[in-house]
């Protein structure tokens, strides 16, 4: 809204008559708006947007090999064209989800709603403690110490856990004697996520382990999950997995999940979706090490698909026999290798130009939106740049077809005379 106040290029691209230094409509009908776009919209449309792109790749791949395919199924046999497939998390806009503070938030959150409870009892009724100041105090004292010990650290969590249960037994006595109908929507969301919140933490710290199954990050967006990536600057990634297909520049969602799962089961779908597309299978597969399972090669194996990578077993004997060999399978690796970096470089554009490190939004369904607009906008972006890529080589040619002319004339002037 900001930028639509302070811009007159987006108030003329909007329809505005004339500048004005005013917010249009209120800043949640961007959220309605997003809505009605969801993320099956989305894909939807990316894929009518690759369709648009089949028939110049075929018409490309023709050129490059002479046999390309039509429309449906193919009329000469073999395998056609590359698929590159990897996998990519969408962090989300939040803050990193330590179990001290996760507690804190959640006490805070309970103590506000003790207190809208308490303001619908009847005059005289006594408001229980809650604790808040020595409960803030000790986690203020807890957040300053840089390198906590485990034991100050289970002592913190410990302390915490009761400060909220015994919000929480106040809140249930509030609720036999009023209810919860003076709550808002949000704050009732609230409770139920900190309910959950509150036995997941008891059930760890009473535990052995560090990991449980749906564990809650934040009490805001309960969706988001823990996704291992294993980078440099952190082994856990806070948002949504997604298995991206890119074929001649045009990438597409294949699947989204909040939950963690591994990308190599989804190696056979991607391959019959291209098969789907294109009416091939594609010649070669260009993926990480994680996809060389043994059922991903036998499939690709038993559909004539080259999978990148090294082959399984022992590796050839470096001898004057296996030296051709040997050279061949090294050089067909580093041309998969060089591909497969295309959709390495397809994730950086998204999260260095569009956004897909950070997503901003508050609701599952608009984080999904958003994710999906990133790819719409980038395979739009692709054919834009192609389109202004043929119009100025055709410009190019034709400005340097009448310089020849000039010339011609110039040579014919000169015999004349």
């Amino acid at each position: 809204m900001e930028d639509i106040r302070e811009s007159p290029y987006l108030q003329y691209f909007l329809g505005y008559e004339g500048y004005k230094y005013e917010i249009p409509f209120d800043p949640s009908m961007m959220v309605h708006f997003t809505k009605r776009l969801s993320a099956d919209i989305l894909k939807e449309v990316n894929a009518l947007i690759i369709e648009k792109n089949k028939q110049e790749y075929e018409t490309h791949d023709d050129d490059d090999k002479g046999n390309g395919s039509g429309e449906g199924e193919s009329k000469e046999p073999g395998n056609n064209g590359t698929l590159i497939v990897d996998a990519t998390c969408a962090p989300e806009y939040m803050r990193f989800p330590h179990d001290v503070t996760l507690l804190d938030e959640a006490r805070r959150k309970t103590k506000s709603i003790i207190d809208v409870l308490h303001k619908t009892m009847p005059e005289g009724w006594e408001k229980p403690r809650t604790y808040r100041k020595r409960a803030r105090k000790e986690f203020l004292t807890f957040i300053r110490n840089r390198k906590p010990r485990v034991k100050t650290i289970r002592k913190a969590i410990k302390t915490q856990i009761q400060y909220v249960e015994r919000n929480i037994r106040l809140i249930n006595e509030y609720k036999d004697k009023v209810g919860l109908y003076s709550l808002s929507r949000k704050q009732r969301q609230d409770l139920w996520v900190i309910g959950e919140l509150v036995r997941q933490q008891r059930e760890l710290y009473h535990s052995d382990t560090w990991s449980i199954e749906g564990r809650i990050l934040s009490i805001s967006k309960p969706w988001v999950r823990p996704i291992a990536r294993g980078k440099a600057r952190g082994m856990f990634e806070f948002g949504a997995k997604l298995s991206l297909s890119l074929v001649d520049g045009m990438a597409e969602v294949y699947r989204l999940s909040w939950d963690s799962y591994n990308e190599c089961k989804d190696l056979k779908g991607q391959i019959e979706c291209y098969k789907q597309r294109y009416g091939k299978y594609p010649e070669a597969v260009c993926a990480d090490k994680i996809y060389r399972t043994r059922n991903n090669l036998n499939y690709c194996k038993e559909n004539r698909i080259r999978l990148s990578g090294l082959k399984l077993g022992r590796p050839y004997k470096d001898c004057d026999k296996n030296k051709a060999r040997i050279r061949e399978q090294r050089k067909i690796e580093r041309e998969d290798e060089s591909t497969r970096i295309a959709v390495e470089g397809k994730f950086g554009e998204a999260k260095r130009r569009y956004t897909l490190d950070r997503i901003g939004t508050k609701l599952k369904e608009t984080s999904e939106t958003s994710i999906m607009m990133v790819f719409l906008v980038m395979n739009l972006m692709v054919l834009a740049r192609r389109k202004a890529k043929a119009f100025f080589v055709s410009l190019i040619c034709s400005v340097i077809e009448m310089a020849k002319r000039q010339v011609f004339i110039k040579k014919w002037q000169l015999i004349a005379a």
